[in-house]
């Protein structure tokens, strides 16, 4: 770099503290700065013990050029963490919990597990960590896949009576279950505690092989494997749940009107419906908490009166409600319903926002809504889009969630931070019923039907027209009306010609999401006059339709549709106290997955009245859990199968405490490593104030990493890329820092072996090991006695300990964030 020509500049008192002067003049001159400098920043305030003496004269060029030639491990580190805390539901970096107020919050998770558990599922003799999913021996049928816990998946083959070896006593009975290497036999009552079935969300249901009598070793990996998978997931969903706790909203006032309103109501509720209102009340007047709640219930079993009463108790505190609806056939139900319950109060305005709506009519509602005049909004995923802003949202009811889209699905996940939602389904998705079942959600199970209900005649065949003409004529009869469904829009005008011909005298229409919207709208209303006696449609009639006289369902081609699509549409009959039937048609058994067999065996099993719970925990079976936090909505839960891992999960939630990683503070974590860093004396001259920027380097660090990873940044933009010997000095910041958030307090080598004393469980090791993504940290790495040793190949220079040091620190950090930092 060139010098400035001239005599020496004056040397500053205050560098001769801590630099030793060269004997060459020219380099006490300051460089001159590569970039213009931006004045002094703010820093984070904090100490080091770092020495300042001479080095050679660095240019920043030369620094800049020597950064593109090495890796940048440090910036790689810092846009990790900037990700994370993007990712991180917009809650403020560095937000923890004291201990104190941590036991409080995992006391209050473990009691709302064994309460969902015990709502949802029934209690199990008060057993912790909630029920059993072993299989019963007496129900399995030769060739179904079993798992042993210990051993493996195998096939059953039978329940065969032999004699023990060396016994006197007569035979006994024994499950026999083959294995890639041979048969094995049980006692009944041993594998009725060890074996589970296999499952698994795919097309086969069949495991890509059978497990070895030989060696259980392979199969004790995978278990393990699934195992740590489950433990991710709790703690995933602990920080999910403590995050949402964390959350603060006055509770409502209790309205003496609502008895008023309630009275309206013009049916006697029956026991869960009257169950549900209180876990509603409760929710939203006495707890200080958004309200996350799922109400489960068949179609007609009064879910709908909950959400009025939760919308009027919002509504007269001032707040607005808003109702989402899958379909616009469903909004503009929900929308009458609301507009005649409400009508009694004229100063409670009902809106609703819809495709059928013109441009201004549209705008209009869109600025009732920003100034507050629209207290109910009702409409479909228009609802979510950034046009639509609210004066002040307390309420967010969604009717049907598995009905949306991803996009759809996260805008509604964001909205549960700080608004009240309350969630409507017949049959929910795998993934809300998940944290129902985990306890991690609040659910409210209405399973009573109504006194004048009657199960629904499903009869499940293969296609023919006679069976179908036969339906129809039965039910025109008999004065009804019948919906004829296909799962696509294709296939309607050909329906339509057959029966024009096959039944002249009968009127017959077509509905679908593509028609304009009058012409859509006039068909449905002419449906539910009774003007028309047959409407030919594609599933947009799945939700909410509620027509009295028509009681008979056909479906065709049902096996392209999902279950919870089948329990939907089977319920858009039924609804008073005519019998009614569904007829669910599929082509040549031959030609369908197992997958969509599966479907029809359990839509025909769960024929009966409020069963759409565990219907919907079939399809969980089917289709698998899905992703909890991404996109994906039919994930792989692992090798081990469903049962086995519902078991582990529950086991898991039990002991959730001890997921638990204690962070220890700064100042406690002792680095002995003897690196001393040398910053040149044409670095120190090129900082404005060097004193004082470690000082706040070392306070950046103690308070905690996003303020440190602030503080690197700003240097960088200020004063570009720092030099080695600066590199080091924040390194060895970073590593104090990384340590003290894994509650690791000691970190020293001992010839080959680096010695890292460790506040945490085997298990929380285990966990952020199996999570790390280089294979040369995790492999060397081992846990003995609260300490974590790494057994290096050979004694490395002390600049290149820390260096290692620092990248196994941040390959244990990246798996921090599925831990409970608290």
């Amino acid at each position: 770099m060139a010098t400035t020509k001239g005599p020496p500049l004056p040397i500053p008192t205050h560098k001769l503290l801590f630099s030793r002067f060269p004997s060459n003049p020219k380099l006490w001159r300051l460089p001159t700065p590569k970039f213009p400098r931006t004045g002094p920043q703010p820093f984070l305030f904090i100490r080091t013990n770092a020495f300042y003496t001479e080095g050679l004269p660095i240019s920043i060029a030369t620094r800049k050029d020597k950064s593109e030639a090495e890796p940048d491990e440090i910036g790689l580190l810092n846009e990790r963490i900037r990700r994370e805390h993007k990712r991180r539901e917009g809650s403020k970096a560095g937000s923890k919990l004291d201990s104190a107020e941590a036991e409080r919050y995992i006391k209050t998770v473990k009691e709302q597990q064994q309460r969902g558990l015990q709502k949802l599922k029934g209690d199990v003799d008060g057993k912790e960590g909630g029920f059993g999913y072993r299989a019963d021996p007496y129900s399995l049928c030769p060739g179904d896949y079993v798992v042993h816990k210990r051993v493996g998946i195998g096939k059953f083959v039978a329940i065969k009576y032999d004699v023990p070896k060396n016994s006197s006593s007569g035979p006994i009975e024994y499950v026999f279950i083959e294995y890639a290497d041979g048969m094995a036999k049980l006692p009944v009552k041993q594998a009725a505690r060890m074996l589970y079935r296999y499952n698994l969300p795919n097309e086969t249901k069949k495991p890509r092989a059978l497990s070895k009598l030989s060696d259980p070793s392979t199969w004790e990996r995978r278990r393990i494997k699934g195992k740590i998978a489950v433990q991710k997931m709790v703690v995933d969903l602990m920080e999910l749940y403590l995050h949402r706790l964390k959350q603060r909203r006055p509770p409502y006032p209790k309205n003496p009107a609502m008895a008023e309103f309630v009275a309206q109501f013009p049916y006697e509720p029956t026991p869960d419906q009257k169950q549900a209102f209180i876990d509603v009340e409760k929710d939203l007047t006495e707890r200080e908490t958004p309200m996350d709640r799922l109400i489960c219930g068949d179609v007609g079993f009064g879910k709908t009166e909950v959400a009025l009463r939760a919308i009027f108790c919002v509504v007269s505190a001032g707040k607005q409600a808003m109702v989402l609806a899958p379909t616009i056939v469903l909004a503009k139900q929900h929308f009458d319903v609301i507009c005649e319950r409400f009508s009694r109060y004229p100063h409670i305005k009902v809106g609703l926002l819809s495709r059928f709506q013109t441009k201004a009519e549209k705008e209009g509602h869109l600025s009732m809504i920003k100034s507050g005049q629209l207290d109910i909004v009702v409409g479909t995923h228009a609802l979510l889009g950034n046009r639509v802003v609210y004066s002040s949202l307390g309420l967010l009811v969604v009717d049907e969630e598995q009905r949306f889209g991803v996009k759809q699905k996260e805008k509604i996940a964001s909205f549960k931070t700080s608004v009240d939602v309350l969630t409507l389904s017949a049959t929910p998705i795998p993934r809300t019923l998940y944290l129902a079942l985990t306890g991690f959600r609040d659910a409210s199970l209405i399973s009573t039907p109504p006194p004048e209900r009657v199960p629904i005649k499903t009869h499940l065949s293969s296609y023919s027209k006679d069976k179908v003409l036969s339906a129809i004529k039965f039910e025109l009869d008999r004065g009804g009306q019948i919906f004829y469904v296909l799962p696509r829009i294709k296939g309607l005008e050909e329906i339509k010609e057959f029966l024009d011909q096959s039944l002249p005298d009968a009127s017959i229409a077509i509905a679908h999401g593509k028609q304009y919207s009058k012409q859509l709208e006039e068909t449905m209303e002419k449906f539910a006059l009774g003007e028309i006696e047959i409407l030919i449609c594609t599933n947009i009639v799945e939700s909410g339709l509620d027509i009295q006289n028509a009681n008979t369902i056909i479906v065709q081609d049902v096996h392209q549709f999902g279950l919870a699509q089948l329990y939907q549409l089977r319920g858009r009959v039924g609804r008073a106290d005519k019998e009614a039937y569904a007829y669910l048609f599929y082509p040549d058994k031959s030609l369908l997955s197992y997958q969509a067999l599966e479907r029809l065996a359990a839509i025909e099993e769960y024929r009966d009245l409020g069963q759409g719970f565990h219907l919907a925990e079939r399809d969980m079976g089917i289709r698998g859990f899905g992703n909890i936090f991404g996109e994906q909505q039919t994930g792989d839960i692992g090798n081990v199968g469903i049962d086995l891992f519902f078991e582990m999960l529950f086991e898991s939630m039990s002991k959730v405490e001890e997921h638990r990683l204690v962070s220890v503070p700064y100042n406690n974590v002792q680095l002995d490593i003897n690196v001393t860093p040398h910053l040149s004396s044409e670095y120190i001259n090129y900082l404005d104030n060097p004193i004082e920027l470690i000082s706040e380097a070392e306070k950046a660090a103690e308070k905690d990493m996003w303020s440190l990873m602030q503080f690197t940044e700003h240097l960088r933009r200020q004063y570009g890329k720092e030099p080695r010997s600066m590199e080091l000095l924040l390194k060895k910041l970073y590593v104090r820092r990384m340590a003290a958030d894994l509650g690791i307090t000691k970190i020293y080598a001992s010839g080959k072996t680096v010695h890292m004393a460790a506040n945490m469980t085997k298990k929380v090791f285990k966990i952020m090991t199996e999570s790390m993504a280089s294979d040369v940290h995790r492999n060397c790495l081992t846990f003995v006695e609260n300490e974590i040793k790494a057994e290096l190949l050979l004694e490395l220079p002390k600049e290149q300990l820390l260096n290692w040091i620092f990248q196994c620190l941040a390959e244990l950090y990246a798996a921090l964030p599925v831990l409970v930092k608290y």
